[in-house]
């Protein structure tokens, strides 16, 4: 599904140019050299700058799924592969279990697997 949703992600133009990660001939030592670029030519220029950096790690869990299935179907998609998104989203729970002890079921309402993480969040902030 991850190769699938790629692909029509970059056949399509979706993302933004500026997503490095995750991305066919888009490493992150490129976004690195257009930063260093751009810091450089803001300096021949007499201008200041700054720079603010986020560790987007956690933000994979954060995606509001009602929200997420709303804009893939938005973008266009439809059909099966949406009913799987939503059948994949939903009633979804949780529980961990620690020796002899046993949390209450919860419900997931804001984690996709990691596999699929990063395609969605990027959907997502579109």
């Amino acid at each position: 599904m991850q190769n699938r949703l790629s692909a029509y992600l970059e056949k399509f133009n979706i993302l933004y140019d500026y997503q490095f990660g995750f991305r066919k001939f888009h490493s992150t030592s490129l976004a690195l050299i257009k930063v260093i670029d751009s810091i450089y030519r803001h300096l021949d220029n007499h201008e200041k700058t700054i720079g603010g950096y986020l560790d987007l790690q956690k933000a994979f869990n954060t995606v509001n799924h009602d929200i997420l299935i709303y804009k893939l179907s938005i973008y266009g998609i439809r059909g099966t592969v949406l009913s799987w998104f939503k059948n994949y989203s939903t009633n979804r729970k949780q529980f961990i279990v620690l020796a002899y002890a046993k949390s209450d079921i919860l419900d997931i309402t804001c984690e996709f697997h990691r596999v699929l993480s990063w395609v969605l969040y990027f959907f997502h902030l579109r």
